[in-house]
């Protein structure tokens, strides 16, 4: 009897000790942790909205202009506006007009639909200025002065408006207007330079 206790006890210590070695690796007898996930990498930045319109204006910002033949003219022509830091940049050319000075203005409302051009409204002028020649200050923000006509019925101006911009709901902006050329030649005479009918028309629109 007394081996056969003394076999027990043998095997009883003999399991603890092996026990308490193999769950003595880590500190303090817990087990060893496992290795720590990697570090989530950073979001990725957000994709750009693609489709999405660019912003209207800015320095560069250019819009094409045709123009309507107005008061029984056979006038044909265009214009481009551009942005620049100084105004916009005004290139207006006209074919089929009589010789001469015309003079050309940019008016209030970009609205070409009547047959003499009048649904353009007035002189762009959201200063409330008198009206007068480039050369001289102040003048209605559209006054653009004229455009000479040779001899075989074509023209060009190229001029800057001080101030005036293509910026959506800007209230210098030329965008929502229009480009009247009229009959005769603007003199700088008030109101409006004494320059008879609306000969060609064009709506300025975004492009």
């Amino acid at each position: 009897m007394n081996s056969l206790f003394s076999k027990t006890c043998w095997v009883c210590v003999s399991s603890l000790a092996f026990a308490l070695a193999c769950g003595s690796s880590g500190a303090g007898g817990e087990p060893a942790a496992s290795p720590e996930a990697p570090a989530a990498s950073p979001e990725a930045p957000a994709a750009e909205a693609t489709g999405a319109e660019p912003a209207t204006g800015g320095e560069g910002h250019a819009v094409n202009v045709a123009l309507q033949a107005k008061s029984g003219s056979t006038l044909s022509g265009n214009a481009t506006l551009t942005e620049t830091p100084e105004g916009v940049k005004v290139e207006l050319t006209v074919e089929h007009v009589s010789p001469g000075d015309h003079g050309a203005h940019v008016h209030e409302k970009g609205d070409c639909s009547a047959p003499d051009g009048a649904s353009a409204g007035g002189h762009f002028n959201p200063a409330s200025s008198q009206h007068a020649l480039p050369s001289n200050e102040p003048r209605h923000l559209g006054d653009l002065g004229n455009i000479v006509v040779g001899a075989d019925g074509t023209g060009k101006i190229e001029i800057v408006a001080p101030g005036a911009n293509l910026k959506e709901g800007d209230p210098n902006s030329f965008l929502g207007k229009a480009i009247i050329v009229h009959e005769k030649k603007d003199d700088g005479g008030q109101p409006t330079g004494n320059a008879g009918g609306r000969i060609g028309c064009g709506e300025i629109k975004s492009s």
